[in-house]
Parts: structure tokens; C-alpha cells; sequence
């Protein structure tokens, strides 16, 4: 199985969670919130890491940090479009 395949499996699953949450939550509020709390948390606390680590996997931190070598960069490219856009 691919990490992509498993982080939407990922994904669903803490929907799944966070939507029956809010299905039972009328008939039994205390396990309701539970759901929806575990939901979010597999959500934000698995499904988001995982995610960003496959995305950034071979990407230099430098390119993305504010440093003097990039505002350079990016006023020239500033400067370089036509004033008319």
C-alpha cells in the first residue's frame, strides 16, 4: 500500500469517526463528543504529519525560509514584471 492510499484511509476513518460522533451525540452526548474528539485528533495528529512529511520529502528547508539571499530574489523578480498586470 502506498502512504497516499494509507493517509486517506486516514482521513476517512477520522471522518467516519467525527461523523458518527455527531450522530450518537443525541442519544449519548458523553460518547458523542468522545468520537468527534478522537476523530479530530487522528485527523490533526496522524493524517496532517504523515501528509506533510510525504509532501516535503526531498525539499530543501532553505528555499522556504526568509532569508537575505531569497528577499534578493524575490525583489528582482519584483522588479523584473511589467507594470501593467
Amino acid at each position: 500500500m502506498k502512504m497516499k492510499h494509507f493517509i486517506v484511509l486516514i482521513v476517512i476513518i477520522a471522518f467516519g469517526l467525527i461523523i458518527y460522533g455527531f450522530s450518537i451525540k443525541a442519544e449519548n452526548e458523553a460518547l458523542g463528543h468522545k468520537f468527534i474528539g478522537s476523530g479530530t485528533l487522528v485527523l490533526f495528529l496522524v493524517a496532517m504529519p504523515l501528509f506533510l512529511f510525504k509532501e516535503s520529502k526531498g525539499k530543501q528547508m532553505k528555499d522556504y525560509m526568509l532569508t537575505k539571499e531569497n528577499i534578493d530574489k524575490m525583489q528582482q523578480k519584483e522588479s523584473e514584471k511589467p507594470e501593467n498586470q
